[in-house]
């Protein structure tokens, strides 16, 4: 019967990442695809369910996160399985083109489409195992709606942008695009996330509407799919090469409900002077209010994960200061990119702080001031800039800050305030005296309609 399906979408805001439960209640046997590193919540639904995980399967060794594989597989016995040109250090089941997995009367069918990384593989779903029209396809980093995966992140083990491109088109074309219309797609990200360029805001959709209205399916040639699809690429976050390679190693099981270090004023101050780095996680408006000397400001409100991996290093030891409450979920969300060597934890709570961030107004900004705009090219391209903004992009800033002048009055801004705390933070825990950010960012710049640098010009 088709209520035997069991499928569960669960969607990470903060990292736009998609992953999924699909399971057969009659059987009681499960399969997680793309599983985040903090598994609990499917081993909780599973539970509530009456489900067992048999398989983790993984479309591809991801960049953008930490995957769960090795904690889900700890946890349940399931075996793991990747497409069969994975390289990686554990041991796992090697999918080939065309294997059926059947989980009682839902059955899987696995998809090799190389293209965003050679080992990249899709999943159909099915609720019977001859349905005509399987119930959705989970794409992966292949297919995302409104646009596929970028084909410019490996860049190893021979595999060019250009190599892996021409194979996404092959796949695309030769796989995906021959499934019926009505086939529900399940991308493993959305809008937001830097594996692509053109994202959609929607979780599903069907290759019907992606045939018709995502860009790289159209009618084209090879070498024109190439060029569209390379052109145009953001600059991916600092940290991709290392989830990558974590990805492909077998590391320690990580413990989402190790209890975080409790640290005081003095704790957090020994520990900085022997190399740690200072986290603080809350908003921008309260971190500009007080916070200690040295701390970098990447708001668990936002993008935090990502961000943080931005302007950190994976090998920096970290110390939290975070509010009460707080500090299990922002060990936890940097451990979802690899970042592992929290020390601690300061309660914000407990201390006045002992410096101030300035942030000013567009009709305050400093005459004379550099001032630097941290959003991506493509915002630029979009909306324009500020006259004389000097452009590096919040992915770049970490390693080329270099290029400013520490003596020279700093304004930072990007596009809504939340990107310019954290590179007005990094300035100042780097020796840079006299630092600001613009409060509501470019938005506020355009809305006081001051001069701006339009995007032929910029």
């Amino acid at each position: 019967m088709a209520d035997n399906l069991v499928f569960v979408q669960y969607y990470l805001d903060c990292l736009s990442q998609a992953s999924y439960l699909i399971g057969d209640r009659a059987s009681g046997r499960a399969v997680v695809v793309d599983p985040r590193r903090d598994t609990g919540v499917y081993l909780a639904d599973t539970a509530a369910l009456g489900l067992t995980v048999e398989w983790v399967i993984e479309t591809h060794v991801h960049a953008d996160f930490l995957s769960g594989h090795l904690e889900l597989a700890e946890a349940t016995g399931a075996r793991i399985g990747y497409g069969a040109a994975a390289e990686v250090d554990f041991p796992v089941e090697r999918l080939a083109d065309r294997r059926r997995i059947s989980l009682g009367t839902v059955d899987l069918e696995i998809l090799h489409t190389p293209g965003h990384t050679p080992e990249s593989i899709c999943v159909l779903v099915r609720e019977h195992a001859d349905d005509l029209v399987p119930h959705g396809v989970l794409t992966g980093d292949t297919l995302f709606l409104g646009d596929v995966g970028r084909p410019d992140l490996l860049g190893a083990n021979g595999w060019t942008a250009d190599k892996l491109a021409r194979a996404l088109y092959r796949s695309t074309r030769e796989r995906l695009l021959t499934l019926p219309d009505e086939t529900r797609v399940f991308p493993a990200h959305g809008a937001g996330s830097a594996c692509g360029k053109n994202l959609s805001t929607e979780t599903t959709g069907t290759i019907g509407e992606q045939r018709r209205t995502n860009y790289a399916l159209a009618p084209m040639s090879e070498d024109e799919f190439v060029n569209a699809v390379c052109e145009g690429q953001t600059l991916a976050p600092m940290y991709f090469a290392y989830a990558s390679v974590r990805n492909r190693e077998s590391r320690p099981i990580f413990d989402e409900h190790a209890p975080v270090r409790a640290l005081s004023g003095a704790d957090a101050d020994r520990l900085c002077a022997d190399g740690a780095v200072l986290l603080d996680t809350r908003d921008p408006e309260e971190f500009a209010a007080g916070h200690l000397v040295g701390a970098i400001n990447v708001g668990l409100g936002g993008r935090y994960a990502e961000f943080a991996g931005e302007v950190l290093r994976a090998e920096n030891a970290i110390v939290l200061v975070s509010a009460p409450g707080t500090a299990v979920e922002a060990r936890n969300r940097l451990a979802r990119i690899g970042f592992d060597r929290v020390l601690g934890a300061v309660d914000a709570s407990v201390f006045t702080g002992e410096q101030t961030a300035r942030r000013v107004r567009p009709y305050e900004v400093w005459l004379g001031a550099q001032i630097v705009d941290v959003r991506g090219p493509g915002e630029v391209r979009v909306s324009g800039a500020i006259p004389g903004a000097i452009l590096l992009p919040l992915p770049a800033f970490a390693a080329h800050m270099g290029t400013l002048d520490p003596a020279r009055p700093t304004v930072v801004y990007c596009a809504g305030g939340y990107r310019s705390s954290i590179a007005a933070s990094v300035l100042r825990a780097h020796g840079f005296a006299e630092v600001a950010d613009l409060v509501g960012g470019f938005a506020a710049w355009q809305k006081s309609r001051r001069p701006v640098t339009r995007p032929d010009a910029a």
